[in-house]
């Protein structure tokens, strides 16, 4: 009897959760479909890796505070929470639609991977705050001690309906021990303090502890970034190069710091600056993988 690398499960804990195994590398990954299409677990060669606030993941309109959240179609905030697009004005909360929306389960797999493939496509209360027909495709891969996370961003717009603007990413909460004065591992030399709205040298530190608002690093070329959570683990996040930016966020005194690649900076959709456009029928695809090194 031969007895698969993989794994793929689910079970009940107030939502359906699908969790990946990868017994030979003693990891585990723990996805929730009907929260955002979320991850909520990462276990990495023994070490689970995010933190996450089990009351607000239980509460089904709360945002959850840990985990995984997906950012789709904007990461942060706009103006007033509104945008305008052709001369219709438009409501949207922070971070956008996706994060609260329920995913539909497409397959699983442990062929060579333990993997479960989810969907969102538009509807009634995405095209209120966001007027375009799109479709994501995300699939959570666990192979190598490692978490991929494939995406397809599709507009199922008619042709000729003009350009679906989105500037998509993600929010990994990262359970810490210690201070949050982490050093990266970055080729970013810049970052944007979003506390005070200047522009700063970074040299390799943020303290996070103190700062309400994000900060945003700048000008990094390699795809990747990698930092310590506490003794003897190091977390390694790689990336398409269509996120241009990591985002550094804490709250004071909580065991967290979130470490968020991004497509475009906060309150892109109301600059409309460098907004990814995708024609109707396009698709961009994208993969970010999350490691312990």
């Amino acid at each position: 009897m031969i007895v698969s690398q993989f794994e793929v499960s689910t079970y009940e804990d107030t939502y359906t959760i699908y969790e990946l195994k990868e017994p030979g590398t003693s990891s585990s990954v723990r996805v929730c479909p009907e929260r955002g299409g979320i991850v909520i677990g990462c276990q990495l060669h023994g070490e689970e890796l995010f933190y996450l606030d089990k009351a607000t993941f239980e509460h089904p309109t709360a945002n959850i505070r840990g985990g995984n959240p997906i950012l789709f179609p904007i990461c942060g905030q706009l103006e007033n929470k509104s945008y305008e697009w052709e001369g219709t004005r438009y409501e949207m909360a922070n971070h956008g639609v996706a994060r609260t929306s329920p995913w539909e389960v497409v397959g699983t797999s442990t062929n060579g991977e333990a993997s479960v493939t989810l969907r969102l496509r538009s509807n009634e209360e995405t095209l209120a705050a966001y007027p375009f027909n799109f479709e994501l495709e995300f699939t959570y891969a666990l192979i190598g001690g490692e978490l991929h996370t494939r995406q397809h961003y599709r507009n199922c717009g008619q042709a000729g309906s003009g350009a679906m603007p989105f500037y998509a990413g993600f929010h990994p909460y990262f359970a810490i021990e210690g201070s949050k004065a982490i050093p990266y591992d970055t080729d970013a030399t810049r970052y944007v303090d979003y506390n005070d709205n200047v522009e700063k040298p970074f040299t390799g530190v943020v303290d996070l502890e103190n700062l309400v608002e994000s900060v945003c690093l700048l000008d990094a070329r390699k795809s990747e970034i990698a930092f310590p959570i506490r003794d003897g683990v190091k977390v390694r996040l790689r990336y398409d190069d269509s996120f241009k930016y990591v985002v550094l966020w804490s709250v004071k005194d909580r065991p967290f710091v979130c470490v968020e690649p991004w497509m475009a900076e906060t309150g892109e959709l109301n600059r409309q600056e460098e907004l990814v456009l995708l024609e109707a029928g396009e698709t961009r695809s994208c993969n970010f993988v999350i490691s312990r090194v």
